[in-house]
């Protein structure tokens, strides 16, 4: 709980710090190093993705279901955008990304923490988180082509995309490189630098998230540290709050244009809402896997955003995108992080067998 709070804290941090023109002279290097703590985090998202060839229809219905929890959300908060708002649908459409990806890295660590490690809601969200972040990157694809128009470009970004998925599909947990934290700093630098030769010299806007995560599932990661036991976990920690902090910075000068604070509060906490409820979808399905408190309990799991959350946020400043929409997206984000250990808590408290007096209680 204690991390979660700091990652708040820097990430509003970072916004104060926005507020002013001291750091508009370094915003390219700050971009940068954003990037390559992005692309290091998407890595660590690859790395925890495993696949039981056996059971390919267990995973596609996963995955589904893992679409519905990303596409949901960000329906509900784009169409608040749009209604509430009044932001122009394009803009609407990308800045309510925000709210579809869960935080598989802050997730993971909190439901270990929470020594729920071992538990069926544990083993479906550690699926589903993954899957959910998948779908969010991909989803940025057609709305890049909304936002900027067709274009040639975009025809060879989507066929990369599919062929890079091809690829983690086909070679997953094939490559043997090391994968310790440094090493993994040093591909999300390449991964970063791939990225901006794209950009600049073919004009295919990639991205970091999607070759990044492709190469971690990709990267063989059996006999991994656990996080207690990794000498560079402090490095690991290091990097995503530097990363949230960056995050901040990026964002461009709250313009309240003339709104309460109050009433903008009260946006925030309705698009947190919206944003949650979406995430429920878990629960009215996997009615033969387990009982409701468990389909509840795995909805909760889902409810904690972050990094990738915060990427979609600079996607949509790179376009010009500013105002009121990402701050108050930005806000609403700080908001579920804050959250998380009442998230993680309620899970626990939802979970069989589970013991607040013993976290290492299983059923």
């Amino acid at each position: 709980m204690k991390r979660v709070l700091i990652y708040s804290g820097l990430l509003l941090a970072g916004m104060g710090v926005a507020q002013g023109s001291l750091l508009n002279p370094w915003q390219p290097w700050i971009h940068a190093v954003t990037m390559v703590c992005l692309s290091y985090i998407m890595l660590e998202v690859g790395l925890e993705f495993s696949a039981d060839m056996g059971h390919v229809s267990q995973y596609a219905a996963d995955f589904w279901v893992a679409a519905a929890a990303a596409a949901l959300p960000w329906i509900l908060c784009a169409l608040y955008f749009i209604g509430v708002l009044h932001t122009p649908a394009k803009e609407a459409g990308l800045v309510g990304l925000f709210a579809a990806a869960t935080s598989a890295g802050v997730l993971f660590t909190m439901l270990a923490a929470a020594g729920l490690s071992r538990t069926w809601v544990f083993k479906k969200a550690r699926v589903l988180a993954i899957f959910d972040d998948l779908v969010t990157v991909l989803l940025i694809i057609p709305l890049q082509i909304l936002f900027a128009g067709f274009h040639w470009k975009f025809v060879g970004t989507s066929l990369i995309s599919v062929g890079l998925l091809a690829m983690a599909w086909r070679w997953l947990n094939h490559l043997f490189w090391p994968v310790r934290k440094p090493w993994l700093l040093l591909y999300g630098a390449g991964v970063t630098l791939a990225s901006w030769f794209c950009e600049h010299r073919l004009h295919l806007h990639l991205g970091v998230l999607l070759p990044a995560f492709v190469l971690g599932c990709i990267l063989h990661h059996q006999g991994t540290l656990k996080e207690g036991d990794d000498p560079h976990s402090g490095l690991d920690q290091g990097i995503k709050a530097l990363f949230l902090f960056l995050v901040g910075c990026s964002l461009p000068p709250v313009a309240m244009n003339g709104m309460p604070i109050g009433t903008a509060l009260l946006h925030v906490l309705a698009l947190t809402i919206l944003s949650n409820a979406g995430k429920c979808v878990p629960f009215f399905l996997y009615r033969q896997e387990a009982a409701w408190n468990e389909r509840l309990a795995l909805s909760v799991a889902m409810f904690p955003r972050g990094e990738v959350g915060a990427g979609i946020l600079l996607v949509a400043l790179s376009y010009g995108i500013q105002g009121l929409p990402v701050m108050l997206g930005s806000l609403s984000l700080a908001l579920n992080l804050l959250m998380t250990g009442v998230f993680i808590r309620v899970v626990a408290a939802l979970s069989p067998g589970y013991r607040f007096t013993n976290p290492h209680s299983r059923r």
